[in-house]
C-alpha cells in the first residue's frame, strides 16, 4: 500500500524555487542584453518555461498542508528542486545550441546546481557572457543550498515544521548543533554572511590581474566550492601567486560547516578551535600539503620552494574542498600524487559544508569505531563508546555512518564497472566516479581538463553520481527504494 506523501506540498515549494529562479535568470539576460550576446534569445525562452513550470507547480499545490510535512517530503522535495532546476536550467545550453545534445546541457547544468564543476566545454572562453555568468550563478546558489532559499521562503508560504524537514533532508551530519535547529531564525543571517564573503572576494580578486565579470564569476565558484571558470586555463590563466593564495583560503574557508563559518565571522575562533572535526580537518590537510610539497620537491616540478609550496597548497584545497580548480595538471605528478588525490576527494572538507565526500565527521567515527573494535579483542566486555566533542555518538548513528560509508563505496564500484564498459579506461573511470561522488570535478587521464570526449551513457552515470554525492546518498537513494513509497 502506498504512503500517504503530501505531494501538494512538495509541488508548493518546488513551483515556489522555480519562480524564484527566474531573478536570477533574468539578471543573465541582462548580462547579455548589455554585452550584445548570442544568448538573449535563450534566455527568453528559458524564462518562459522557467515561469510556466513554476507556475502549474505552484498552482497544483496552492492548497497544500504546509504544516504536515514528514521527512518523506522533505527528501522527496530537495531531489526534485534539483532535478528541476538542472532540466529547466540546462535550457540556454539548449536553445542557444551551445551544447551537441540534450545530454551534455543536463550534465553541465547539474555539474552547476550540485558544485562539482566537471564541464563539457573545452572551450569555455568561446561562450557569450551570459551564459559563463549563468554557469558561476548556478554554483552559487548550490554553494548556499537552494534548500536554504527555500528554508527562508517556507515561513512566507505558512509552513512550520517542514523547514527542519527540508534542511536536514538536504545536509545531514553526524552532531547538529544547536545552531542548526533554529535554522528559520539565522536563515537571513547565514545568507547574509555568503553574500559578505562573496562581496570580500570579488573586491579582493578585481584587486589582482582580474577584470570585474572574471572576478564576480570567479568569486560565485570558489565561495560555493564550485570550481567552474571563465577561462580555459582555470585560475592558471592568470599566472598570479596572489589570486592563488586568496583562492586557497577561500576554498578552506568553504570547506568548514556553515556553522564554523558562522562562528568564525561573529568573532568566536574558540569554537573552532574546540572543534573536533575543525581539528582533524586542519592536521589532514597540512599533511597533504607537505607530503605534496616533498613530493614536488624530489621530482623538481617547480625551481623554488615557494612555487612547490603554492602548487601543493592550492591544489590540496582545490580537491580537498571540492572545488576543483587547478593552477597545474596534477595529473602529470606521477600515480603517488593521484592516491593522495583519490583520499582527498573522498574524505573531503566537514559536515554541513558545501564540500563533498563522506567528511571529515564520518571519518572521526569510522576511525574511532575502528579503535575499539581493536580494543574489543583483547577486552571482549569493554564498552567504550565513540565520542566527537565530547558527545556520545549512539549506536544507531554509528550504524548509519558505517551504512553511509558502505552504500557510498558501492555506488562508486558499481559506476566504475558501467564506465569502464561505456569505454573509460580504468584510472580515467576510478578518477571519474571518485570525483563525480565526491562533487569535486575534474577526472583523470583524457577527463581532466572536461568531459566532451565521455560518452552519453557516461555522462548520465557522472550526473546521477554528481546529485546522489551533492544530497548525501541517502536522499537520492531512499527515494529509489520501494520501502519509501509504502506505509
Amino acid at each position: 500500500m502506498l504512503q500517504h506523501i503530501n505531494f501538494k506540498f512538495v509541488l508548493k515549494v518546488v513551483g515556489s524555487l522555480c519562480l524564484s529562479e527566474i531573478l536570477f535568470l533574468l539578471i543573465c539576460l541582462g548580462i547579455s542584453v548589455y554585452y550584445k550576446g548570442s544568448d538573449l534569445l535563450p534566455f527568453v525562452y528559458t524564462i518562459g518555461v522557467m515561469a510556466a513550470v513554476g507556475s502549474c507547480f505552484y498552482l497544483l499545490g496552492r492548497r497544500a498542508r504546509m504544516n504536515n510535512a514528514s521527512r518523506r517530503e522533505g527528501m522527496l522535495t530537495v531531489t526534485l528542486t534539483w532535478l528541476i532546476l538542472s532540466l529547466v536550467g540546462m535550457l540556454p545550453f539548449v536553445f542557444g545550441g551551445y551544447t551537441p545534445s540534450v545530454t551534455d546541457a543536463f550534465f553541465e547544468t547539474m555539474s552547476g546546481f550540485t558544485t562539482t564543476g566537471a564541464t563539457i566545454f573545452p572551450e569555455v572562453e568561446s561562450l557569450p557572457r551570459g551564459i559563463l555568468f549563468w554557469r558561476s550563478i548556478m554554483q552559487w546558489q548550490g554553494g548556499i543550498g537552494i534548500v536554504v532559499f527555500t528554508v527562508g521562503l517556507l515561513p512566507m508560504l505558512g509552513a512550520g515544521s517542514a523547514v527542519s524537514q527540508i534542511y536536514n533532508a538536504e545536509t545531514t551530519g553526524i552532531i547538529h548543533d544547536r545552531f542548526l535547529p533554529r535554522i528559520r531564525q539565522v536563515a537571513r543571517r547565514l545568507c547574509g554572511v555568503y553574500i559578505l564573503g562573496t562581496a570580500v572576494l570579488i573586491l579582493l580578486l578585481w584587486l589582482g590581474p582580474m577584470g570585474l565579470f572574471d572576478a564576480i564569476c570567479h568569486a560565485f565558484t570558489c565561495i560555493s566550492t564550485g570550481g567552474y571558470s571563465t577561462r580555459n586555463g582555470s585560475i592558471a590563466e592568470f599566472q598570479s601567486s596572489y589570486i592563488e593564495y586568496v583562492t586557497s583560503f577561500f576554498m578552506f574557508y568553504g570547506s568548514l560547516s556553515i556553522t564554523l563559518q558562522y562562528f568564525l565571522l561573529v568573532g568566536k575562533p574558540g569554537k573552532l578551535i574546540r572543534d573536533e572535526e575543525m581539528r582533524t580537518f586542519v592536521v589532514l590537510t597540512l599533511c597533504a600539503v607537505l607530503i605534496t610539497t616533498l613530493w614536488l620537491l624530489y621530482r623538481g616540478e617547480y625551481p623554488s620552494l615557494e612555487e612547490n609550496f603554492r602548487h601543493a597548497l592550492f591544489q590540496t584545497y582545490s580537491i580537498i574542498s571540492t572545488t576543483g580548480y587547478t593552477t597545474a595538471d596534477y595529473f602529470s605528478w606521477g600515480p603517488f600524487f593521484w592516491s593522495i588525490a583519490i583520499v582527498m576527494m573522498i574524505v573531503c572538507g566537514c559536515a554541513g559544508s558545501t564540500t563533498g565526500g563522506i567528511k571529515i565527521s564520518r571519518l572521526v567515527v569510522l576511525m574511532k569505531n575502528l579503535r575499539n573494535e581493536f580494543k574489543k579483542r583483547t577486552h571482549p566486555n569493554l564498552m567504550v563508546p565513540v565520542r566527537i566533542n565530547g558527545i556520545i555518538i549512539t549506536g544507531q548513528l554509528v550504524s548509519q555512518v558505517l551504512a553511509f560509508a558502505f552504500l557510498y563505496f558501492l555506488l562508486i564500484f558499481c559506476s566504475i564497472i558501467l564506465l569502464t564498459l561505456d569505454g573509460m579506461d580504468f584510472v580515467a573511470a576510478v578518477g571519474s566516479a571518485v570525483s563525480a561522488m565526491g562533487n569535486v570535478g575534474p577526472g583523470f587521464g583524457d577527463y581532466f581538463s572536461d568531459f566532451s570526449q565521455a560518452g552519453d551513457f557516461s555522462k548520465w552515470i557522472l550526473s546521477f553520481l554528481m546529485l546522489t554525492g551533492r544530497l548525501e546518498v541517502f536522499t537520492v537513494i531512499s527515494i529509489l527504494h520501494p520501502a519509501f513509497w509504502r506505509r
